[in-house]
């Protein structure tokens, strides 16, 4: 890979303020990426992109909120002229529940953000690079969205939901030059870690045959990958960072 591969490229990379999505910002930051991070912590996200520094930008937003994804999505393109790259990481886990005692508003949350919420996200950033002919998406699914994690149902099908959106959206894209990919990771050592219970994470690192779990910079640089030059006859593809755990 070249030096500084995304060297004046604009780059979104949604729920960054922290944890896989920072690293991932980080490191498109050190390959020479402009990156706006959006966010719907204000705080953390201008927080995150001084610690960032360079031309690191951050933006407030509520990714299942229409109005704010446009508004957001109108805003970065207003202000660094053009978009090249978009990372849809932001999501949650949810709770720790069985089906039976699931709530509406439980699987409702967890849906809109994870799912409803990739799907705002690409379409505002499309529209934008449709006309330039050229970009690239990559959305963050899970291990989860292939096997199904008990008492994960929600969080489990939101991000089965990525992995076809992807797959579906990237065959609309083809003839605009535009690339569309996922990551599908097992359990990464991140603050989304704090929403599930000792012993569910326990049992899930049980599951991982490298016997541990993945680190924010391991998933980085499989993105960079995927949004950098070095992978232009690849799309609507599902990359596993699952430390063996994938088998299909």
């Amino acid at each position: 890979m070249q030096a500084r591969p995304l060297q004046d490229r604009v780059a979104v990379v949604t729920g960054a303020a922290r944890g896989i999505g920072y690293a991932i910002a980080r490191r498109l930051v050190d390959e020479g990426a402009r990156v706006i991070i959006m966010d719907v912590d204000a705080e953390g996200a201008a927080r995150a992109a001084a610690e960032l520094g360079g031309d690191t930008g951050a933006i407030t937003a509520d990714i299942s909120r229409e109005a704010d994804v446009d508004r957001a999505f109108a805003q970065v393109v207003s202000d660094a002229g053009h978009l090249d790259i978009l990372v849809n990481n932001a999501g949650i886990v949810g709770t720790d529940t069985p089906v039976r005692d699931l709530q509406v508003a439980d699987w409702d949350q967890v849906l809109n953000i994870n799912l409803k919420g990739t799907f705002l996200c690409s379409r505002a950033a499309v529209r934008h690079m449709i006309p330039r002919k050229s970009g690239v998406i990559v959305s963050m699914a899970s291990i989860s969205g292939k096997e199904g994690n008990a008492n994960m149902a929600p969080y489990s099908v939101s991000k089965a939901g990525v992995i076809c959106f992807t797959k579906s959206l990237a065959k609309e894209l083809l003839e605009h030059g535009i690339r569309v990919n996922c990551v599908a990771p097992a359990l990464i050592d991140s603050p989304l870690l704090a929403g599930m219970e000792a012993e569910r994470v326990a049992f899930l690192t049980s599951r991982i045959p490298m016997g541990r779990l993945g680190q924010p910079d391991e998933v980085a640089a499989t993105v960079l990958f995927l949004v950098s030059d070095e992978s232009t006859f690849t799309t609507g593809a599902c990359f596993d960072v699952s430390g063996g755990r994938a088998t299909y």
